[in-house]
């Protein structure tokens, strides 16, 4: 299946729950879609359904494909420690996310798309793959004849967080990737327990 890039409004409605962050359609029908979402009366789902859709809810929140979830949920359980943080851990060092998270671009999806378009270099080296795992101390910087462009310097001016695992440099337009995020520092609405389950059937 090809990465979605339909309406997101409709796909925070499936899962109740605004994940692509504040939206204002979101908040005026929070129910699901289709011509029984505003029913009350709901099938109740079952222990497999939910798994299925915390996984699916993480997926569209990072933009990641199903091969590449699942070959980074093997990853994670092959690490030392617990397996739902491991996952987020290795999500969370994603170029195309380390990028959002910056602020250089205003969404993982705008992200992903400077990623692929050369814009962005890792240690002075131009890397074109969204899903490169940045290590900790690598320096994630927008290339030189990037940073003029509208997009970029618009959401570098209204860059909206702050995050302690990346130290920013606003004069360079560059990062230092510190450490991938503990767990109490991610505000995700996101169980990763529920995924560990579902892999581990």
């Amino acid at each position: 299946m090809a990465r979605y890039i339909g309406p997101k409004t409709r796909i925070a409605r499936k899962f109740r729950e605004p994940i692509f962050g504040p939206d204002k359609s979101y908040e005026k029908r929070s129910y699901p879609p289709g011509q029984h979402g505003n029913s009350k009366k709901r099938a109740k789902q079952s222990e497999y359904s939910v798994q299925l859709m915390e996984k699916q809810k993480v997926k569209y929140m990072y933009g990641i494909l199903e091969r590449q979830f699942a070959k980074t949920f093997d990853r994670a359980a092959r690490m030392q420690g617990i397996t739902g943080e491991n996952l987020l851990k290795l999500i969370e060092s994603r170029l195309d996310n380390v990028v959002y998270r910056m602020g250089v671009a205003p969404t993982r999806s705008s992200a992903r798309q400077l990623v692929g378009h050369r814009h962005i270099t890792v240690n002075g080296n131009v890397v074109n793959i969204p899903s490169y795992t940045v290590k900790s101390g690598d320096v994630i910087a927008v290339r030189e004849k990037s940073k003029s462009l509208p997009a970029i310097t618009e959401s570098v001016a209204s860059r909206f967080g702050k995050y302690s695992w990346i130290e920013w440099d606003g004069s360079k337009m560059s990062a230092k990737f510190l450490n991938p995020p503990a767990r109490e520092e991610l505000t995700e609405p996101i169980k990763e327990q529920l995924i560990v389950e579902l892999y581990s059937k």
